[in-house]
């Protein structure tokens, strides 16, 4: 899996450790010119504390090279999507030599609303996070004893220097959360929005962002010819249990 320096790879390593056993698990960090410092002494001090395998490929030549041979100059966000799938492909190197599964590290509101990347941090073999709100995963890693210095600072991907997903989401993970929940729950607008204390059009911006994501947590959309359609209704083998 790829190790970040943030909660979630951090809470993923240390379960997924626990889980298989320290020799089954290996975590890659991968680095670029706009990693913060942080990032860097939180991976080593996780790494140093459990007693977790890491290897560590700083990725800005490769990221530059791509730049290079790009048909059009990457803004800011495509920029950042390149960074998270040249990540993904290192990782699957490393994965298909080694006979191994690649884990993912996207939380449950991450992937909700879309906020990954389609093919980059959301292209693994599991997601061990995945049904677990941003919250959760910070009550884990109290539970787990993670560093303090990793959980008190503003989560971010580090894709540009200065961002933080809050800033971008607009809101607190923790608001964000109670919103999620209550389009879960099914709940009435009008009681998610005193719940969370926000307008109707932060919940309906939410709701929308979930909606307009939905082909990140899908196979990718195949036209129906046939009677039975992959990804679509195609049912064989069923599964048992």
């Amino acid at each position: 899996m790829g190790l970040s320096g943030g909660v979630d790879s951090a809470v993923a390593a240390v379960l997924c450790k626990e889980a298989l056993g320290k020799d089954n698990v290996l975590c890659v960090f991968m680095p670029d010119e706009t990693t913060p410092e942080d990032d860097i002494k939180h991976c080593e001090s996780l790494v140093k504390k459990f007693g977790i395998k890491c290897m560590q490929i700083d990725i800005t030549s490769i990221v530059n090279q791509i730049q290079i041979v790009c048909l059009e100059k990457p803004d800011k966000i495509t920029l950042a999507n390149i960074k998270t799938r040249v990540r993904m492909i290192l990782l699957y190197e490393y994965a298909n030599e080694m006979k191994s599964l690649v884990c993912g590290t996207s939380n449950k509101s991450e992937l909700l609303i879309g906020y990954f990347t389609k093919y980059g941090d959301g292209g693994v073999d599991f997601q061990a996070l995945g049904d677990l709100y941003k919250t959760q995963v910070y009550q884990l890693a109290e539970f787990l004893k993670l560093p303090k210095s990793l959980l008190s600072k503003s989560p971010t991907a580090g894709l540009w220097i200065g961002q933080t997903d809050e800033q971008e989401l607009g809101m607190s993970y923790e608001t964000l959360d109670k919103i999620l929940h209550g389009l879960e729950q099914k709940l009435d607008i009008k009681e998610i929005q005193k719940i969370a204390n926000v307008k109707k059009s932060d919940v309906e911006r939410i709701r929308q962002m979930i909606i307009k994501s939905q082909h990140k947590r899908r196979v990718p959309l195949i036209l129906k010819i046939g009677l039975r359609t992959p990804g679509l209704d195609w049912r064989a083998p069923v599964q048992e249990g």
